[in-house]
């Protein structure tokens, strides 16, 4: 009696993978269609239990957001987080990229163990290091500051940053460098204008990672910030109400806040793809 072998044909195995990514894509969209449709629905509307799928749609949520109402303007808040974010970014980039360096192109001493001790960083909870963050801001009439915001993402992304782009930077062939140290170039030069170019896709996948955790970074901005450094996820938070309704209006103000991000993410993602994927491939 002969045992018949079935296998699934390359053709079959890649059609059941791409309906798996699509529903996987559609399961995590659906939050994001039901608060982009939630924000457009009336107050009353938006608490119906069940849901109204079919009620009239509505700007009032955004024109509460933007303060045509009388109520406060997101403006400084979303300046704010954009000097933050862009801010710190950039300081992450400028110095992590020397340190990426140090660390694959050109080695140092036990590297790994530098490498974990920079992952070991990111192991501390936030909550543990406010309380001294805020005294040193407090004596140091930082609170209320968005430069300190800047400086406290600056050290919390650097990690993470250095530790993606020295996996990106591995991946720079040698003798290029090589050939422009014989020509003269130092090192400023061949980071500038030799190793960014060709590690683009890294350095702008940990750019945009740098910046979405900027963005989205609350707790510090919270506690550290008033009125005039206030970030745009702060400023989200007051439309939370021990009194009234107010889910069209968070959606709403959630859906404008997240633009910056899905926008930057959606302009960068063939150098995000490229990037997260820079060495896999041998």
């Amino acid at each position: 009696m002969s045992t018949v072998a079935v296998r699934t044909s390359p053709r079959r195995k890649g059609v059941g993978l791409g309906l798996v990514a699509w529903l996987l894509g559609v399961v995590f969209f659906l939050p994001i269609a039901w608060m982009a449709l939630t924000s457009f629905h009336s107050e009353s509307d938006a608490a119906t239990n069940p849901p109204s799928f079919d009620a009239a749609l509505t700007l009032d949520g955004y024109r509460e957001f933007f303060g045509t109402g009388g109520g406060a303007s997101p403006w400084p808040a979303l300046v704010n987080s954009a000097v933050a974010s862009v801010g710190s970014t950039v300081l992450v980039l400028l110095l992590a990229l020397p340190a990426a360096y140090a660390l694959s192109i050109r080695p140092v001493k036990k590297w790994t163990d530098v490498l974990f001790f920079f992952l070991s960083t990111k192991m501390l909870p936030i909550v543990a290091g406010l309380l001294p963050i805020y005294l040193f801001a407090k004596n140091t009439e930082m609170l209320d500051n968005i430069w300190l915001l800047v400086v406290l993402y600056t050290s919390m992304n650097l990690p993470i940053a250095v530790w993606m782009m020295q996996s990106f930077l591995a991946e720079v062939p040698v003798a290029v460098i090589e050939a422009a140290q014989i020509d003269g170039a130092r090192l400023p030069t061949i980071l500038a204008r030799v190793v960014a170019p060709i590690a683009l896709p890294g350095i702008a996948a940990t750019a945009l990672i740098c910046f979405i955790f900027s963005w989205n970074e609350l707790l510090f901005a919270r506690v550290l910030t008033g009125v005039v450094a206030e970030t745009a996820p702060v400023f989200l938070t007051g439309f939370i109400t021990s009194q009234g309704l107010f889910l069209a209006k968070v959606c709403a103000a959630s859906l404008v806040v997240s633009l910056p991000v899905l926008a930057a993410g959606f302009a960068a993602q063939d150098k995000l793809v490229q990037g997260l994927s820079l060495g896999a491939v041998k």
